[in-house]
């Protein structure tokens, strides 16, 4: 289950077959026998001969192609076993900075290589500055082929990117500082259990939040963390905010094999990342000053690094790096007892302050409240210069249209010619809502840029959205959801195929 073969049809050049690997949470035991579990580190050596007009990489500190098209790996550092990663396939790569490269499929290499250019070391040299050295050598990133379908995945030396991200004007490149945060949080030091996937998760979107901030402002931070603030209120509604999975420490009940009790996989959801970044940020709250919480960061992945540790190795640390606030008892205020936040499930009791987002939101709100209205006051909305928007702003503004949605006769179609840099959007976040939007509406004369999207890529967070939209509309969108499904179905990840079926009811 974890080597995923895929066929030309699958890949972006559509010539040769090419195959990858996705060993996270416990499928690399199907890969080549190990200790599948994080709490165990090790560092790995490969030898991969492939046919002539392949290259093999993989998540290594070096490497090195020998004759007969072999390529031999070294990994120095101490690493779980769900960070092994190796790709097979037609790709080539393009220098990026002093020690980041882009490898892509050919057709994709220019556009990566532009999206990229510069970036990666901007934002290694704000996390070296705010968690220390970054230790790993390389950070390269590989794109992958359109039917990859996650955002990404940071294997050590080697991120696994969606190519979602190539949006042709660096509007979605700052995606990519989630999976450089993992490089302090999770892969140095890294959670010893998969029931405590918060340590990974809930650091690295602090860890993101705080680099950030640091290169884009607060404001604009803030606005991206209340996006993702909403979708854990999304999760929360959709489970019920007791289940047990809405919990920091998830109990993983053990089988003696991978069908017999819980897989991890199965434990994934919005709780991890959002409830554990408020954890982290109550952490921070505690402390009540920036520099000495960034300084404490530094000094938590200096003693941990190369460890995998439990949530008591981090609180145990904390306290013993601030004695003052151990005297006062900070881990157990009623309410926010450390062992509250951890074992029971639910909304997180403190939730940072983003209010400094409002002076982007409120533009937005504005706006969509102009569009929603029966008869556009086309002088106020012109007097609103959306040109200067970032991509959260921009989405923040969408997800209000489509709240408000179906909006008033016709006030699609003259939005749709307003603002072409949404309606023609590359962004794939942009792409997304646009598209949800335009099925909402039932805005036939553009049911072609849904169908577009569809054909360009196989990212879950995008596809399922899109066929449920489709499927809970009219007799013309289930028509266009079933004609599109059966046209990119070989293109799609298997996963993804049969979560389509169960929504299409095939």
């Amino acid at each position: 289950p974890q080597v995923c073969w895929l066929s030309p049809e699958q890949t972006a050049g559509k010539q040769k077959p090419y195959m990858y690997t996705q060993g996270q949470a416990v499928l690399n035991r199907s890969f080549f026998p190990c200790f599948d579990t994080p709490s165990v580190k090790f560092t790995y050596s490969a030898t991969v001969k492939v046919p002539e007009g392949f290259t093999a990489v993989m998540s290594a500190t070096s490497w090195e192609k020998q004759k007969d098209n072999t390529f031999v790996f070294k990994m120095s550092q101490p690493i779980p076993s769900y960070l092994i990663a190796l790709v097979v396939g037609d790709i080539v790569s393009a220098d990026v900075g002093p020690r980041s490269r882009v490898w892509a499929e050919p057709c994709l290499i220019e556009a990566a290589k532009k999206e990229y250019d510069g970036v990666i070391e901007e934002f290694l040299v704000v996390g070296e500055k705010l968690f220390g050295p970054y230790v790993w050598g390389r950070y390269d990133i590989l794109f992958m082929p359109p039917s990859f379908p996650f955002g990404g995945m940071e294997n050590p030396c080697l991120t696994f990117v969606t190519p979602c991200l190539l949006a042709g004007d660096r509007s979605l490149v700052d995606v990519i500082i989630h999976e450089i945060s993992h490089s302090w949080f999770g892969n140095l030091v890294t959670n010893a259990t998969w029931g405590e996937f918060w340590l990974n998760e809930g650091f690295t979107m602090y860890a993101q939040r705080r680099i950030s901030t640091e290169v884009y402002g607060l404001p604009y931070t803030c606005l991206e963390a209340a996006t993702g603030r909403a979708l854990l209120r999304q999760h929360m509604d959709a489970t019920g905010e007791d289940h047990p999975l809405n919990k920091l420490r998830v109990v993983i009940e053990p089988g003696f094999c991978l069908f017999l009790g819980v897989n991890p996989d199965d434990t994934y959801n919005e709780t991890p990342y959002e409830k554990g970044y408020c954890f982290v940020s109550y952490l921070a709250h505690l402390v009540g000053n920036q520099s000495k919480f960034d300084a404490f960061l530094q000094a938590y992945v200096n003693r941990f690094k190369f460890q995998s540790i439990t949530a008591d190795d981090t609180l145990g640390f904390f306290l013993e790096y601030f004695p003052e606030l151990k005297e006062k008892g900070v881990d157990s205020i009623p309410g926010f007892e450390f062992d509250h936040w951890l074992n029971t499930p639910g909304w997180p009791p403190y939730l940072p302050d983003l209010s400094p987002g409002q002076q982007l939101m409120r533009p937005a709100d504005e706006l969509a409240e102009l569009w929603a209205a029966d008869g556009l006051n086309m002088e106020a909305i012109e007097a609103v210069d959306i040109t200067g928007w970032r991509t959260y702003q921009l989405v923040y503004f969408l997800d209000q249209v489509l709240q408000k949605s179906p909006l008033p006769e016709g006030n699609v179609e003259r939005l749709s010619k307003m603002y072409p840099k949404i309606s023609k959007a590359q962004n794939a976040e942009l792409r997304l809502r646009w598209c949800q939007i335009v099925l909402k509406n039932n805005l036939e004369s553009e049911y072609s840029k849904v169908k577009d999207f569809l054909h360009s890529q196989g990212k879950q967070k995008y596809t399922l959205p899109l066929y449920r939209a489709m499927w809970g509309g009219s007799e013309a969108t289930r028509a266009l959801a079933v004609e599109t499904f059966s046209a990119t179905a070989p293109q799609l990840h298997v996963n993804v195929q049969n979560y389509v079926k169960k929504i299409l009811g095939l």
